[in-house]
Protein backbone atom coordinates (compact mmCIF):
# COMPACT_ATOMS: atom_id res chain seq x y z
CA UNK A 1 0.00 0.00 0.00
CA UNK A 2 1.21 3.48 -0.81
CA UNK A 3 2.03 5.92 2.01
CA UNK A 4 -0.39 8.56 0.72
CA UNK A 5 -3.53 6.58 1.63
CA UNK A 6 -3.00 6.40 5.40
CA UNK A 7 -1.56 9.93 5.40
CA UNK A 8 -4.70 11.36 3.75
CA UNK A 9 -6.97 9.34 6.04
CA UNK A 10 -4.99 10.56 9.04
CA UNK A 11 -5.25 14.17 7.89
CA UNK A 12 -9.03 13.82 7.45
CA UNK A 13 -9.41 12.26 10.90
CA UNK A 14 -7.28 14.98 12.48
CA UNK A 15 -9.24 17.77 10.77
CA UNK A 16 -12.51 16.20 11.90
CA UNK A 17 -11.22 16.04 15.48
CA UNK A 18 -9.98 19.62 15.31
CA UNK A 19 -13.39 20.79 14.10
CA UNK A 20 -15.00 18.89 16.97
CA UNK A 21 -12.74 20.56 19.52
CA UNK A 22 -13.32 24.05 18.16
CA UNK A 23 -17.05 23.86 17.38
CA UNK A 24 -18.58 21.67 20.08
CA UNK A 25 -20.06 22.97 23.31
CA UNK A 26 -20.39 19.67 25.19
CA UNK A 27 -17.31 18.64 27.16
CA UNK A 28 -17.74 14.92 26.43
CA UNK A 29 -17.83 15.58 22.68
CA UNK A 30 -14.67 17.66 23.01
CA UNK A 31 -12.95 14.75 24.75
CA UNK A 32 -14.08 12.40 21.98
CA UNK A 33 -12.68 14.80 19.39
CA UNK A 34 -9.33 14.86 21.18
CA UNK A 35 -9.34 11.06 21.06
CA UNK A 36 -10.00 11.22 17.32
CA UNK A 37 -7.02 13.52 16.88
CA UNK A 38 -4.78 11.18 18.89
CA UNK A 39 -5.91 8.22 16.78
CA UNK A 40 -5.00 10.15 13.64
CA UNK A 41 -1.52 10.69 15.05
CA UNK A 42 -1.29 6.97 15.88
CA UNK A 43 -2.23 6.06 12.32
CA UNK A 44 0.50 8.35 11.00
CA UNK A 45 3.09 6.91 13.38
CA UNK A 46 2.36 3.32 12.35
CA UNK A 47 2.18 4.16 8.63
CA UNK A 48 5.53 5.96 8.65
CA UNK A 49 7.07 3.19 10.77
CA UNK A 50 6.06 0.57 8.20
CA UNK A 51 7.25 2.78 5.34
CA UNK A 52 10.61 3.45 6.96
CA UNK A 53 11.12 -0.19 7.94
CA UNK A 54 10.87 -1.16 4.26
CA UNK A 55 13.62 1.29 3.32
CA UNK A 56 15.92 0.76 6.31
CA UNK A 57 17.88 -2.42 6.90
CA UNK A 58 17.42 -2.33 10.66
CA UNK A 59 13.90 -2.18 11.97
CA UNK A 60 13.52 -0.53 15.36
CA UNK A 61 9.73 -0.08 15.19
CA UNK A 62 9.95 3.18 17.10
CA UNK A 63 6.69 4.38 15.53
CA UNK A 64 4.82 1.43 17.01
CA UNK A 65 6.45 2.02 20.41
CA UNK A 66 5.38 5.67 20.31
CA UNK A 67 1.88 4.55 19.34
CA UNK A 68 1.65 2.35 22.43
CA UNK A 69 2.83 5.27 24.55
CA UNK A 70 0.22 7.54 22.96
CA UNK A 71 -2.53 4.97 23.59
CA UNK A 72 -1.55 4.81 27.27
CA UNK A 73 -1.57 8.61 27.55
CA UNK A 74 -4.96 8.78 25.79
CA UNK A 75 -6.45 6.21 28.17
CA UNK A 76 -5.27 8.21 31.18
CA UNK A 77 -6.54 11.44 29.64
CA UNK A 78 -9.99 10.00 29.00
CA UNK A 79 -10.23 8.55 32.50
CA UNK A 80 -9.26 11.78 34.22
CA UNK A 81 -11.22 13.93 31.78
CA UNK A 82 -14.44 11.98 32.24
CA UNK A 83 -14.03 12.07 36.02
CA UNK A 84 -13.68 15.85 35.91
CA UNK A 85 -16.63 16.27 33.54
CA UNK A 86 -18.86 14.08 35.73
CA UNK A 87 -17.86 15.99 38.88
CA UNK A 88 -18.57 19.33 37.20
CA UNK A 89 -21.90 18.03 35.87
CA UNK A 90 -22.94 16.93 39.36
CA UNK A 91 -22.04 20.30 40.89
CA UNK A 92 -23.24 22.66 38.16
CA UNK A 93 -25.91 20.60 36.41
CA UNK A 94 -24.46 21.08 32.92
CA UNK A 95 -21.45 20.11 30.86
CA UNK A 96 -21.83 23.01 28.40
CA UNK A 97 -18.38 24.59 28.11
CA UNK A 98 -19.62 28.14 27.44
CA UNK A 99 -21.95 28.16 30.45
CA UNK A 100 -19.21 26.76 32.68
CA UNK A 101 -16.78 29.42 31.53
CA UNK A 102 -19.35 32.18 32.13
CA UNK A 103 -20.11 30.91 35.63
CA UNK A 104 -16.42 30.67 36.47
CA UNK A 105 -15.90 34.30 35.41
CA UNK A 106 -18.89 35.48 37.47
CA UNK A 107 -21.26 36.29 34.60
CA UNK A 108 -24.64 34.84 35.46
CA UNK A 109 -26.80 34.54 32.34
CA UNK A 110 -29.80 32.81 33.93
CA UNK A 111 -31.03 35.88 35.79
CA UNK A 112 -30.64 36.98 39.39
CA UNK A 113 -29.09 34.56 41.82
CA UNK A 114 -30.67 33.25 45.01
CA UNK A 115 -29.36 36.23 47.02
CA UNK A 116 -31.13 38.83 44.90
CA UNK A 117 -34.38 40.13 46.36
CA UNK A 118 -37.03 42.17 44.58
CA UNK A 119 -37.00 45.93 45.14
CA UNK A 120 -40.30 45.80 47.10
CA UNK A 121 -38.90 43.34 49.61
CA UNK A 122 -35.82 45.53 50.10
CA UNK A 123 -37.96 48.63 50.68
CA UNK A 124 -40.17 46.77 53.21
CA UNK A 125 -37.09 45.52 55.07
CA UNK A 126 -35.69 49.08 55.24
CA UNK A 127 -39.05 50.53 56.38
CA UNK A 128 -39.40 48.05 59.26
CA UNK A 129 -35.84 48.52 60.46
Amino acid sequence: MHLAYPAVLSALLFCTGLYGVLARRNAILVLMSVELMLNAVNLNLVAFDVWLSRTAEETLHSGQALTLFTIAIAAAEIGIGLAIVLAVHRNRGTSDIDRLRDTAEGHETDGPGPDARPAEATEKAEATA
